[in-house]
């Protein structure tokens, strides 16, 4: 929690409140906002090269344009690059991107995404990587579509690659950045962060950069535990019904820390070697999920077999457990996840769950949660990153990128989010990772290439599974063995090993002065050993899990040996010096893997254990072009326009209260529009677009239904936009600038059924930000405000109408406003 007394907390807000309320004036009198435009040197070929002379649909920021857009997270950069959208689970803890449509959001470790994600060139290569707190950036590159050619395996959809800044070898420099806001929230919740750096030369050859992170965050969601508590000692609990000590604790907080070293060592003109170390630690509560009273809807149970065909908003005067399509009729639930339904009691308040549950603020951060606590998830990642680059004869360039990083994690969200002791899910791994790429870029008067060979093992394991605490219902209605005394922990243990290597090359051929070929192949062969086994284990504590010896339910298994690739061709075609074409096709691949269902899920498995193995997933993308300058170098306009034939698509069908993936086909077409432009000085304009129109073909409504429908994706609204607008100005002895930014989301659907309550609505995010810069540049101030007005985005999501009546659903953070000090030496 942060220190200092309540009568200056208030005092701080009511002074953020009034100063924020000056800088909106400044924005609304002026009639000119903006955002810094600079062009971006990028290394999507794997060398260096302008962001125009790439023949890639890709956005790119600087560390600068980062900060300036309030850019704090890894995967806050979707918010400012369309077609580009957050995915994963756990309340926005565990997030993953969505490109184009292509996503994965299972909850399991084992499970790789399909858009990759990079840290100066090292794989991050377990899931819950890819959530991590930026500082000190050089600059972001993120690329659409299938990337697999140059960057491999799991790049289907895209990538999206950080690098950081690297030491200085000329003179010392750093800089201090400290920030203080707070969040628009009953809970009073405020965030303080520190940056730092320190770079400069250690000797004539060697350099270093230390830099570092802190944020405190207190929670924003506020928690009324025990109002509305369901159980008490009717039940035979305690009066409080609570799964633990500090139970009910307000929800959102996040203490990171994170630090960077690195070296640089240049013995000679023609040799660099890098080093660095990265870490990360973060102490986050129990996953800020609320809860939505949700009711299902079934087919006829006697001619149509009692299939659940939607899922809608619980109307106010309903009392049933689910409805029977065209009758009175009462479908009850599953509230056991068994597959099988039965009338257990009607809902005990018209409208709510099956607890008689009702949000008191609907979306407002206002909720009441039993399993609720302070800074009990963790996850630390810690790396080792060496890049090696020897210039050799003939416009010849060695590099060898080494890369080790370790993963843990922990983490826990309430299965109902609601003041009802039932059941709440964990997500844990303990993973590591190594990857080695040696390749040699050539380059000659008409051709450019690159050659390489790359290595990746994973050693993979993840423990997943549900908790019934000290006084949950499962414990009490005998749903565990006897002496399970104090709950249990319904476990998935999974040990995935990979090991991958690959062989690839790209050329670029000049044809003409004007007129490009662009070739590449990619060959990987990959090998699978799984180990999994669903279990119960006695629970001893709601912050520990997999304690003693495991009671075996099931177990599984199984091995995989194959051969994929991926290629690209392509033509660029330099109509003149301001307009550049591309066109071509590029074929993106994802191996198969097994899945790690949770034990209600499992059983509900026509096939059992074969079920556990899907299929590779294969992405052609045609694809075409342009990029442009325009006005005498003061306007950029590049577009792109593809179409996707994407076969045995991984998608994640998730049904009662677990989920697996399965093999669908996918068709998808898209246009995206991308304009930025500086038309008189110190005014800054930013224009983006994308829209696709997507299909995922004959899902099924659980595994082995008979019915099925064509749906859209998972998180992947088909329309967004993003719009900014900047403007400086000499003034009080330095540079001001103000500067506002809105993003668009169309609606998108959180479960692959598409059932109407499984579904966002479409937003509008707003940011602000008002600044000074001395002269010297050598002092930042700046007033931000972050969700301007306090918009409900809606972030990740569960279906689990049939289990608690209910869906549990997370959104972005409340309205943030802040101060920002930064000073440079």
């Amino acid at each position: 929690m942060l220190r200092g007394t309540t009568s200056l907390r208030k005092y701080n807000a009511i002074y953020l409140q009034q100063v924020a309320l000056f800088g909106l004036s400044l924005l609304m009198s002026s009639t000119i906002l903006a955002a810094v435009l600079e062009e971006v040197v990028v290394t999507a070929h794997k060398r260096e090269q302008s962001q125009q002379d790439v023949g890639v649909a890709i956005t790119a920021f600087t560390g600068s344009q980062l900060e300036a857009l309030g850019i704090e997270e890894s995967f806050d950069v979707a918010t400012v690059t369309p077609g580009v959208h957050i995915s994963g689970n756990l309340a926005g803890q565990n997030v993953q991107f969505s490109i184009r449509g292509v996503t994965q959001n299972d909850f399991n470790d084992v499970i790789e995404a399909p858009n990759a994600v990079y840290l100066d060139e090292g794989y991050l290569a377990v899931a819950q990587a890819q959530t991590f707190t930026l500082f000190d950036i050089e600059r972001v590159e993120v690329l659409k579509g299938p990337q697999g050619t140059l960057f491999g395996r799991n790049a289907t959809g895209g990538l999206v690659h950080y690098f950081s800044r690297k030491p200085n070898p000329n003179e010392f420099e750093g800089y201090v950045d400290v920030t203080y806001g707070e969040f628009s929230s009953k809970a009073n919740a405020g965030k303080v962060t520190i940056e730092a750096a320190l770079s400069g030369p250690l000797s004539d050859t060697f350099a270093g950069r230390f830099a570092f992170k802190r944020n405190d965050q207190d929670g924003y969601l506020k928690n009324r535990y025990p109002d509305n508590a369901f159980g008490g000692q009717s039940l035979g609990l305690s009066d409080s019904n609570a799964p633990g000590k500090e139970a009910g604790d307000d929800l959102g907080s996040d203490e990171t820390i994170a630090s960077r070293s690195s070296l640089l060592f240049q013995p000679n003109e023609k040799l660099e070697i890098h080093l660095a170390y990265n870490y990360a630690n973060s102490e986050v509560s129990t996953g800020p999920y609320q809860s939505i009273s949700t009711i299902a809807v079934f087919n006829d149970l006697q001619t149509e077999g009692g299939e659940v065909i939607n899922v809608i908003d619980t109307p106010s005067d309903e009392t049933r457990e689910s409805i029977v399509s065209g009758t009175a009729q009462d479908g009850g639930s599953d509230r056991g996840d068994s597959g099988t339904f039965a009338n257990v009691a009607p809902r005990p308040v018209p409208g709510g769950d099956f607890f008689g549950y009702l949000d008191p603020d609907g979306d407002d951060f206002t909720f009441s949660g039993d399993f609720a606590f302070g800074d009990q998830g963790k996850f630390k990642t810690w790396g080792i990153n060496s890049r090696i680059i020897l210039e050799l004869a003939s416009g010849k360039t060695l590099t060898a990128v080494t890369d080790y990083k370790e993963y843990e994690k922990l983490l826990f969200i309430d299965v109902d989010s609601a003041p009802v002791n039932q059941l709440a899910n964990y997500a844990a791994t303990d993973s590591s990772s190594f990857t080695q790429e040696f390749r040699l870029n050539s380059e000659t008067e008409t051709t450019r290439w690159v050659l390489g060979i790359f290595y990746l093992n994973i050693d993979n394991d993840s423990d997943n599974g549900l908790k019934g605490p000290d006084n949950s219902l499962p414990l009490v209605f005998g749903a565990f063995p006897p002496h399970f005394t104090n709950g249990g922990d319904i476990a998935v243990d999974a040990q995935l090993q990979t090991d991958s290597w690959s062989l690839f090359g790209q050329m670029e051929w000049d044809l003409t002065t004007r007129l490009t070929l662009l070739t590449g192949l990619r060959f990987i062969r990959e090998k699978k050993d799984y180990d999994m086994a669903q279990g119960l284990y006695a629970s001893i504590s709601p912050h520990k899990i997999h304690q003693g010896d495991r009671v075996t339910l099931n177990a599984y298994k199984a091995d995989s040996s194959d051969i994929i690739w991926t290629g690209k061709l392509q033509l660029d075609y330099h109509l003149n010096d301001d307009l550049f074409l591309y066109a071509g096709v590029n074929r993106g691949v994802k191996a198969g893997s097994f899945n790690a269902p949770l034990a209600g899920t499992f059983f509900n498995l026509p096939n059992g254990n074969a079920d556990i193995p899907y299929e590779e997933e294969v992405l052609i993308n045609y694809e075409a072009g342009f990029k442009s300058t325009l006005f005498g170098g003061t306007t950029r306009l590049n577009g792109a326009i593809y179409y996707y034939d994407y076969r045995d698509y991984q998608s994640f069908l998730f049904t009662g209260v677990g989920g697996v993936v399965i093999n669908n086909d996918v068709t998808n077409m898209g246009v995206e529009i991308d304009l930025q432009s500086t038309p008189v000085e110190g005014l800054d304009l930013l224009f983006s677009v994308a829209l696709f129109d997507v299909e995922v073909e004959d899902v099924p409504l659980r595994v082995g239904s008979l019915i099925t429908k064509d749906v859209q994706p998972t998180y992947a609204p088909e329309l967004q936009a993003t719009a900014l607008v900047r403007y400086q100005w000499a003034g009080l002895g330095g540079i001001l600038a103000v500067q506002g930014n809105i993003s668009y989301s169309d609606e998108f659907y959180y479960n692959l059924r598409n059932f109407d309550a499984d579904k966002f609505d479409s937003y509008v995010l707003s940011n602000a930000r008002v600044s000074w810069a001395n002269t010297q540049d050598t002092w930042d101030v700046a007033l931000m405000v972050r969700n301007l007005t306090d918009e409900r985005a809606g972030v990740q999501g569960f279906d689990l109408a049939t289990l608690c009546g209910c869906n549990e659903v997370a959104y972005r953070a409340p309205r943030w406003y802040g101060l920002k000090v930064k000073r440079r030496f």
